[in-house]
């Protein structure tokens, strides 16, 4: 298998050492995703980019962690699911709705097992989604805009689970805890 390097600041070019060192005074570490992601600086900088334009959506920030829980064991992503398991407990998520996305069983909260359906269809079905389906989500209230921004979510996780298969991305000490496999 390929090595990527896990860069440091020292490592990386100047475009991305930055990056990694606004990284570190963020989070209090470099994750190993931006660390990877540094090789290609532009990568590092479009995924950042994404992630703070979908935190400034018009989605609550436990609507945000059930898409991007979702589309991450969706993609059966290895670092992602652990990751954003921290993140979730951290925006305080309920611990019944992060455990039922990491475990593919319904959440009790309608509005958010829609969010979690819609969300599935988006990427299962590559955006081809039937009227119906945006129909049903918008009856559960939410918005067109919603669905849009479910969309840039997608296009969030996506890039950082494709690179951790690709890279073999290895897990953070802080995410250890929430170790993921997907079942069967």
């Amino acid at each position: 298998m390929t090595q990527f390097t896990i860069h440091t600041p020292d490592s990386a070019v100047p475009e991305a050492a930055e990056m990694l060192k606004d990284s570190q005074n963020g989070f209090g570490m470099i994750p190993n995703l931006h660390a990877v992601m540094a090789e290609a600086p532009k990568v590092l900088e479009a995924y950042k980019y994404l992630g703070d334009a979908f935190s400034q959506t018009s989605l609550t920030r436990e609507e945000q962690n059930v898409i991007w829980l979702e589309i991450n064991v969706l993609n059966e992503c290895h670092y992602c699911v652990p990751a954003h398991t921290a993140i979730a407990y951290g925006a305080k998520v309920p611990e019944d709705v992060v455990e039922a996305l990491r475990n593919k069983t319904p959440i009790a909260d309608q509005k958010l097992e829609s969010l979690r359906q819609f969300t599935r269809k988006v990427v299962s079905e590559r955006g081809r989604i039937s009227e119906t389906d945006v129909e049903s989500f918008l009856d559960a209230g939410y918005t067109k805009q919603n669905v849009l921004e479910v969309v840039l979510g997608a296009t969030h996780k996506t890039l950082s689970n494709y690179i951790n298969h690709i890279a073999a991305t290895p897990l953070d000490a802080p995410f250890q805890k929430f170790a993921w496999k997907p079942a069967g």
